[in-house]
């Protein structure tokens, strides 16, 4: 029987970590940054701080699972952008790994540094293929400009003996009460690879939260999630959909804008127009956003952005227990909310409600 064991590149504060904990599969996280360490290691997780380029697949010989995140910063609309000025390069260096090329000092000649490392996973998975001891899973994930990035490397992995899928999902989609698109890439060395399927609807600004495909539930809102007794405004200062230049509202009833480094810069409203107290989010409400426990142990320097930055831990498990072909029943089990689905689908086939 598979007993998945991880290796978590680019772990950052924990996100992924929190999910494997929930689905009961070990995991290793590699992480440079000072203060996501000290998060994490509050939260006991296992870390491994440092350069990712300083590791290698042998230095986790347990490991049959290959999870990594990159740091987004050069590909994201509100970054410098070197990451997308770059994207054909990569693609091609990705092309050259898969063909036995070093191309380290060409990415150490980029623009940014930071952009070059979205490859570091594909040098993870096929040296361990090349060393006799390929992963069963590969999972990663990253803003939806790394898209292009992830279908080369589908390709790539799909030369070396995988069955691999990519594309965009929404977290909402997947009971995470904000907007947020990530691209993920899921392969398989057994068994056919796919993209978790939805469990929640889609966020439309104009359309009631309980319009629309009646086989999903409805999206989760802030009011879900925070301990806050009043209606409440979001007035973002850092735009929607990535743009700085737009200014957006959300009301608690609603799911937040994208929880970024930045969320502090939210202005947060009462009915009445006046600031509400806090009126700004704190640092426990931006975890819960982003879906983290109550109680997680936020530590060290810049723990703003350290939210940021992680991937939904819902989010995350959703991913994980479709990449590890775990079924449905471990997230029922975690999230209770979606026991609900399979009373929406009997009342379905039964005729008691209509799909739509």
């Amino acid at each position: 029987m598979f007993q998945p064991e991880i290796v978590d590149l680019f772990a950052g504060p924990g996100g992924l970590d929190v999910a494997a904990r929930w689905l009961d599969v070990p995991v290793a996280g590699i992480e440079w940054d000072q203060g996501a360490c000290a998060t994490r290691n509050a939260e006991e997780l296992a870390t491994h701080m440092g350069d990712v380029r300083d590791f290698k697949p042998g230095d986790f010989k347990n490991a049959n699972v290959l999870v990594g995140g990159p740091p987004c910063q050069t590909y994201t609309v509100a970054g410098n952008g070197a990451g997308r000025r770059a994207l054909d390069n990569v693609r091609r260096f990705a092309q050259r790994m898969a063909r036995g090329d070093d191309v380290t000092a060409h990415l150490d000649r980029l623009e940014d540094v930071r952009t070059g490392l979205v490859l570091e996973p594909l040098r993870w998975a096929l040296e361990a293929k090349r060393t006799g001891r390929p992963y069963d899973v590969i999972v990663l994930e990253q803003v939806p400009a790394v898209l292009p990035v992830w279908e080369a490397m589908r390709t790539i992995l799909q030369g070396e003996g995988y069955s691999a899928e990519c594309g965009v999902l929404h977290a909402e989609e997947y009971g995470v009460p904000q907007t947020r698109r990530r691209a993920i890439l899921v392969a398989r060395l057994k068994g056919n690879a796919a993209l978790p399927t939805p469990t929640h609807r889609r966020f439309q600004a104009n359309v009631p939260r309980d319009a629309g495909d009646q086989s999903r539930l409805p999206w989760r809102t802030m009011g879900d999630v925070l301990d806050r007794p009043e209606w409440f405004e979001i007035v973002s200062n850092y735009g929607t959909g990535g743009d700085p230049k737009a200014r957006g509202r959300r009301t608690s009833d609603q799911p937040a804008f994208t929880v970024t480094g930045k969320i502090s810069r939210n202005k947060i409203l009462r009915r009445d127009g006046r600031s509400a107290d806090p009126d700004r989010f704190t640092h426990a409400e931006a975890g819960l956003l982003q879906t983290f426990p109550s109680t997680y142990k936020w530590t060290g320097k810049d723990i703003a952005q350290q939210i940021g930055n992680a991937v939904p831990p819902r989010l995350a498990a959703h991913v994980l227990a479709a990449a590890l072909d775990l079924g449905h029943e471990p997230l029922r089990k975690i999230f209770p909310d979606l026991a609900e689905l399979d009373e929406k689908a009997t009342a379905i086939r039964t005729g008691q409600i209509s799909a739509f």
